[in-house]
């Protein structure tokens, strides 16, 4: 699975109102092999673990592009506009491993629509508080998908 990352990934949102944000194109690839994976994942009752926020996005991206044309998960290739901030509804995604992101960043948003406002906001402040390392070389945290509104 690929996504070709941008510089618009780690740039902070400069709108007052989240849903004026317009996201970069990113190029995508879930090839079959993933979408056989994932199958055969949720067949057996497993999770699916994605390991950063590109491949949350990517195979969001394959979700909603299934979603939207009325079929179940297909291969993607192609660009992806995907924001993933609170409110989205995750179709694939169970689990997340990120490491801690910029505030104000699309990817705080998408782990924060993950795990819920709340709780991310106290994953962070107990970070600070134990001097953890942030951004892209630091610390890493493992997230279950909230299952209720937070």
């Amino acid at each position: 699975m690929t996504l070709h990352v941008g510089a618009g990934t780690f740039q902070p949102v400069r709108v007052e109102n989240i849903h004026d944000h317009h996201m970069h194109a990113e190029y995508v690839e879930v090839p079959q092999e993933v979408v056989d994976a994932i199958a055969a994942t949720k067949a057996r009752g497993g999770r699916v673990v994605a390991v950063g926020t590109t491949s949350v996005r990517s195979l969001e991206s394959a979700a909603q592009d299934a979603l939207q044309k009325g079929t179940e998960l297909k291969p993607f290739f192609g660009d992806t506009e995907i924001f993933i901030f609170p409110g989205y509804q995750y179709q694939l995604v169970d689990c997340l491993i990120t490491n801690f992101h910029l505030p104000e960043s699309t990817l705080i948003m998408l782990v924060s629509a993950f795990a819920g406002y709340e709780h991310t906001m106290a994953a962070y402040e107990h970070a600070v508080k134990e001097q953890y390392r942030f951004f892209s070389y630091g610390d890493a945290m493992f997230i279950r998908k909230q299952t209720t509104k937070a």
